[in-house]
């Protein structure tokens, strides 16, 4: 039968659900792992990470504050579903990576491992969030809205986003820790460009 022919597959309701945990799960390894190191990111995750540093205040906490604006973008970009998932993710990723403080101590550990580690656990947590339509939050949302209204290319929004945030790291951080730091992001953004592809999938 013709490909295009075929009925389209969707995940059931449990299959979305077990999905988004799991990816959230990878996701805040990677983010326990960065903030082991003093290390940071880019997006919402970077904000908040370097928001607790200077506050000591609670990652999650910070995290989940700092995304509640962009609810209301999440459903003027993709709707009422993608708007319920990303709070979902958010709210898991949040409770995930402080949950981890606890139950997975680190003393030590090499910054540049960390760097990779949390660019290839995350990444691979936000491609399990792509795929079942959910996401981090944040900036990624406006960058959408801008490129759909205006044009302008999503991956310039965060961009210009992120060096903001990586400037701002350089007046309370070491600048070998930011330099770890964007080692991180690269990672990230690698693993993220090299499997990402829509058109690879079948369910949706």
């Amino acid at each position: 039968m013709d490909a295009d022919l075929r009925p389209e597959k969707h995940y059931t309701l449990f299959e979305d659900l077990q999905g988004l945990v799991i990816a959230s799960a990878q996701a805040a390894l990677g983010l326990h792992l960065l903030r082991a190191a003093g290390l940071v990111t880019g997006g919402t995750a970077g904000l908040a990470l370097i928001l607790s540093y200077v506050t000591h205040w609670s990652f999650g906490a910070i995290f989940f504050v700092i995304n509640i604006p962009f609810y209301g973008f999440a459903y003027y970009a993709r709707g009422m579903v993608f708007c319920i998932k990303s709070l979902m993710t958010v709210t898991f990723v949040s409770l995930m990576a402080e949950a981890l403080k606890p139950l997975v101590q680190i003393t030590a550990i090499n910054p540049a491992a960390a760097a990779v580690l949390f660019g290839v656990s995350t990444g691979v947590g936000l491609l399990g969030l792509f795929r079942h339509s959910g996401s981090l939050g944040g900036v990624s949302i406006v960058a959408v809205i801008l490129q759909d209204k205006f044009g302008f290319k999503a991956g310039w929004t965060q961009t210009i986003h992120d060096l903001i945030l990586f400037a701002a790291a350089l007046t309370i951080m070491p600048w070998h820790q930011v330099a770890w730091s964007l080692l991180g992001a690269v990672v990230l953004n690698v693993v993220i460009a090299f499997n990402h592809r829509r058109d690879w999938y079948i369910v949706t």
